[in-house]
Formats: C-alpha cells, sequence, structure tokens
C-alpha cells in the first residue's frame, strides 16, 4: 500500500514523520511529502505565531484534497478542534512531556543568578518561571529548536526553556542542563505527543495506522484536549496539563495563569480511562468556577 505522508519542513517535524514511516507496517510504501506552512514562514520571519492552525491548516487542506493521505504533528500543535472532515487516526506511545532547560554556562534553574536572561515565547512558560524565579528576566525566544539553540551559544539569552520530547527526537539530548518537575513547570497541553491524522473516511489508512496507537497515550491526549476546548483556550492562553493513564485510569493536572505568574489556579482529579474526555471538561469546569475565564481574558487582552 502506498502512502503519501505529510509534514512540515523543519527537522523536528522532518524526523517525526521519518519516526513514523518506519514505524508504520513494513507492508506500506511510505513516501514523505514536505508542505511548507504558514507557522513554518512565520517562525523563520521570527514573528509571533496566530493560533495552533498555523502549523497543520496547510496540511489539512492536502489532505482533503487528496494531495497526501495522512500527516504528523505534535500533538501540542494541534487545534482542540480538528477541521471537518479531518481525524485523529493515531497517538503513537508518548515521549517524555517534561520542560527542560538549556543554559550557557551550563547551570541548573536554581543556580541561575538574579536577572539572567530567560528565553521562551510561550505565555505558559514565562508564567511559570516567573512563579517559580520573578527575579529573573524572561524574554522572547522565537524560532524552531536549533535555531534557538544557536542563539543561546551566540549569548541572547543566559537560558532557554525548551520539550525534551523535541531535543530527544532531534538527538540532541546533551543540551539539557536541568528537568523541570510539573510542579514547577507543568507541560503544554499534549506536549511529547505525536498527533497522525487522516481523512475521517479513509478507513484503509485508519486500518495501518492501527499498529502505531497507543492506548494510554491516546487516553492521556482525550482528556488533555478537552481540557483545553472547555477553556476554550488558544496557542496564546497560559494554559496546562498533564495526564497519566495507568491500569485503566487517568489522573490529569490543569492550570491556568496570569502572564506574570502571580496568579495561579490548579486542579487535579482522576477518573476511569474510557472517561478520559469527560474528566478534561469535569476539571476545566472547576477552573472555571474558580475565575479561569477571567484570567484568560486578562492573559489576551
Amino acid at each position: 500500500m502506498k502512502l503519501r505522508l505529510g509534514a512540515r519542513g523543519s527537522a523536528l517535524s522532518r524526523v517525526q514523520a521519518e519516526w513514523v514511516a518506519r514505524a508504520l507496517d513494513p507492508r506500506a510504501d511510505v513516501e514523505i511529502v514536505t508542505i511548507r506552512t504558514t507557522g513554518d514562514r512565520l517562525s523563520a520571519a521570527g514573528a509571533p505565531i496566530g493560533w495552533k492552525g498555523d502549523f497543520t491548516k496547510e496540511l489539512d487542506a492536502a489532505l482533503l484534497s487528496h494531495e497526501i493521505d495522512l500527516a504528523v504533528h505534535s500533538l501540542k500543535d494541534v487545534p482542540s478542534k480538528l477541521p471537518p472532515g479531518i481525524a485523529l487516526a493515531a497517538v503513537p506511545k508518548r515521549e517524555d512531556p517534561s520542560d527542560v532547560l538549556a543554559a550557557r554556562p551550563r547551570r541548573t534553574f536554581a543556580e541561575l543568578p538574579r536577572g539572567a536572561r530567560v528565553g521562551t515565547s510561550s505565555p505558559r512558560r514565562r508564567a511559570q518561571v516567573l512563579a517559580a524565579r520573578p527575579d529573573l528576566d524572561v524574554s522572547d525566544a522565537r524560532g524552531n529548536v536549533d535555531t534557538r539553540l544557536r542563539r543561546l551559544a551566540e549569548g541572547k539569552w543566559d537560558a532557554i526553556v525548551l520539550a525534551r520530547a523535541g531535543l530527544a527526537r532531534l538527538s540532541r539530548l546533551e543540551e539539557i542542563c536541568d528537568v523541570f518537575a510539573p510542579e514547577v513547570l507543568l507541560p503544554a497541553i499534549g506536549q511529547g505527543a505525536l498527533a497522525v491524522v487522516g481523512r475521517a473516511d479513509d478507513r484503509a489508512v485508519g486500518e495501518v495506522l492501527a499498529s502505531i496507537e497507543d492506548g494510554a497515550s491516546r487516553f492521556e491526549a482525550a482528556a488533555e484536549r478537552s481540557l483545553l476546548a472547555r477553556l476554550e483556550a488558544g496557542c496564546h492562553a497560559p494554559v496546562a496539563g498533564l495526564a497519566r493513564s495507568s491500569a485503566g485510569r487517568v489522573s490529569l493536572t490543569g492550570a491556568v495563569f496570569s502572564p506574570d505568574g502571580k496568579r495561579i489556579l490548579r486542579e487535579s482529579a482522576e477518573d476511569a480511562a474510557e472517561r478520559a474526555e469527560e474528566l478534561g471538561r469535569t476539571l476545566a469546569d472547576r477552573l472555571l468556577a474558580r475565575g479561569a475565564a477571567r484570567i484568560l481574558a486578562e492573559a489576551s487582552a
């Protein structure tokens, strides 16, 4: 069976596509098709990303026009509501979702001196870094992983915050100086997981993708994404969530932050794995009851 697998132009996206191609049934003949997205162009120019769909919309269009048969994304880049006709066809086994620190010279987070410049373009990371260390100077750090690491080495910042999963897939784990516990830096929704999407009516591709589906990762994704959807929060919202699935149960922690990290709403709950989506909605309702909508509105103003 010949399959055309769509991927973005970044090095990380290419590595992820190659992993999917290798992991699929060896009888599948996979051709990787590179499609440059709006998100790629904005990132290369150092411009802010408007919404999660900037990384996916061109690939979605290629799917719906039958130019490709499936596409691979980092799950955290996929909007919580997929376009009509597009389905989340497979969630492979998730990488460690932790955030990590890269620093020059090499230091842990606690060892950073007062006033150290920490780079991140994520409102979620910015808020949590400031909550833990209000003495640090947090500024924008845009571009792909390689670009940010190069600018760190050039001295633009003293440290940057990255996802461990991206460094693992790029074989650059040696860059890590510290790993953040979720109590300090709760990850982004879907961080560490891949999303393989396809046409909702393409049963043949769905059957091929069953070989790389991971049940626990699917439940975690469902819980986290339903939390995000209920909060109606986009890519710029300082929202975090981490689900863990084991022995038929899913535990979920979700949080909403003010941009300066001074206000934090955090909730945790657990339920049966098959109720993962309901768990996410329940946790979001708890956060909303405590004023999450007001914090998110202020953050987006």
